[in-house]
């Protein structure tokens, strides 16, 4: 049902813009900007009416106020990181729901790239929006939040349905892969994966959505036994 649109802003971020058809709702995930969002939705013909924001960063949610004033949009994101992003309308938490007309998504909580950071997930549509916790063949880093929260974040989005879309708010994936294969070097979907990916990205072309089956054969750190081998990765592919 919906409609789920890349753009690409900065040097390597994504913003979604997701329209639904039955109720023409136009919502956007973490809007690092607002022109090329208004833009796009305006070419498309469709008015914005919400934002979800992931966590607070500025790549996240530097769009918000300028999209707000042009559209009247109403916006939702952490409960635990309101006071970081003043223009949030609706404050969320694990479990609770947020609709986008007939849609509805599931708030999951993912801290550890920031202290209060949060996925939403269509069951419906098979569609998860992690923001910067899960990363095609990466993570984010731990800048609030600690391994063994990563850890658990990588267990709670493994047991969501394998062909679930991952959308993931950088363009990370070649970066990625270079580290996953230094970490599993015997991991033959990952040596094949990362020939796709070269390809794709000598083309000029993105590499996200991916999917939680294809994070769990290739992701080093969903792959991970332990939130201490998780660390150790981390650590790893900071220095790499």
């Amino acid at each position: 049902m919906l409609e789920i649109i890349r753009i690409p802003v900065l040097s390597d971020n994504y913003v979604w813009l997701v329209h639904e058809p039955t109720s023409q709702e136009t919502m956007v995930v973490d809007p690092a900007v607002a022109e090329p969002v208004l833009a796009e939705a305006a070419k498309r013909g469709w008015k914005i009416t919400q934002i979800w924001n992931t966590h607070w960063h500025p790549d996240h949610t530097g769009g918000n106020a300028a999209i707000k004033e042009a559209t009247g949009c109403h916006i939702t994101g952490p409960e635990a990181e309101q006071a970081r992003i003043p223009t949030l309308d609706t404050m969320v938490r694990e479990g609770d729901h947020v609709r986008l007309g007939e849609v509805v998504a599931e708030v999951i909580d993912v801290p550890a790239h920031t202290a209060g950071h949060i996925a939403f997930h269509i069951a419906d549509e098979k569609v998860v929006f992690v923001g910067d916790t899960l990363f095609a063949m990466g993570c984010g880093r731990l800048f609030e939040g600690t391994a063994a929260q990563m850890y658990d974040n990588m267990q709670k989005l493994s047991k969501l349905p394998g062909d679930t879309k991952v959308y993931c708010a950088h363009e990370y994936t070649q970066a990625n892969g270079e580290y996953a294969l230094v970490a599993e070097p015997e991991n033959q979907a990952l040596k094949d994966r990362m020939q796709a990916v070269l390809a794709a990205r000598a083309n000029g072309e993105a590499t996200v959505p991916t999917t939680i089956a294809l994070e769990a054969a290739t992701n080093p750190f969903m792959r991970a036994a332990s939130a201490a081998q998780l660390a150790e990765r981390r650590t790893a592919k900071d220095n790499f």
